[in-house]
């Protein structure tokens, strides 16, 4: 269970959509119950914390099997994740969105345009054609 308090590091204001909204692509470390850490670039996140990494990699120590032997840290590239939220325990802030990701959210997040939807479908239209009538019952 991941509250606001366990956001480490200098974060954003806080804005419409919350402290969450405003980690979207920054570069974030993810710590996992069973040790594992996640680094990758924070892309979306639901109401379970589940979240969404891309440019992944994982990070694991390696316990060794004799006490005499240094514990050693494995390296995983993996890509693209899924972390389920019922297993995350911390979230740090590793760096800021990159330029090119700073100019791609500021494009999403401007007004829509003077575009009107319409539905397109093979569906029955709106009104009936008028040479029919109404039907008969």
């Amino acid at each position: 269970i991941l509250s606001p308090t366990h956001i480490t590091s200098k974060m954003p204001a806080a804005g419409k959509g919350g402290k969450m909204m405003n980690l979207i692509n920054y570069r974030m470390r993810i710590t996992l119950q069973d040790s594992r850490v996640f680094i990758g670039t924070f892309l979306a996140f639901d109401k379970h914390m589940n979240l969404v990494l891309g440019d992944c990699e994982e990070f694991r120590r390696i316990k060794p099997k004799n006490q005499k032997q240094p514990e050693r840290e494995e390296k995983r590239t993996l890509g693209l994740v899924l972390l389920r939220g019922e297993q995350l325990v911390s979230m740090t802030i590793e760096a800021p969105p990159a330029e090119k990701d700073k100019r791609q959210a500021a494009a999403s997040s401007s007004q829509p345009g003077p575009g009107v939807g319409r539905a397109a479908g093979r569906g029955v239209g709106i009104a009936a054609p008028t040479a029919l009538g109404a039907p008969r019952i």
